[in-house]
């Protein structure tokens, strides 16, 4: 089960895949992050907005969720438009981890 409520059958060939890998990302809270985001977002994400999010999806999992939670400042080249509307898309009050 991937968690995914999004039917892929509107997709087409990068886009799934794209959204596949979003819910495959190795540790359940960042499938859970970048699964609902690609959920949400995949078919309005532009070309090159598509790209920066491939980008993040090769980002180890650490990395990605300290720089979301704002554990740690995301490097220039990754602190895109894009990932700020990632980080922006998982605003929370209390700490995920707690």
């Amino acid at each position: 089960m991937t968690g995914t409520t999004r039917s892929s059958a509107d997709l087409d060939p990068r886009r799934r895949r794209t959204l596949f890998r979003s819910w495959h990302r190795g540790i359940r809270e960042m499938d859970l992050i970048m699964g609902r985001f690609a959920d949400a977002e995949i078919g309005t994400l532009t070309d090159a907005e598509l790209d920066e999010f491939e980008r993040l999806i090769e980002v180890p999992d650490r990395d990605l969720f300290r720089w979301i939670c704002g554990e740690e400042e995301a490097p220039a080249n990754y602190d895109t438009p894009v990932f700020r509307r990632l980080k922006g898309f998982h605003q929370h009050g209390a700490p995920i981890h707690s």
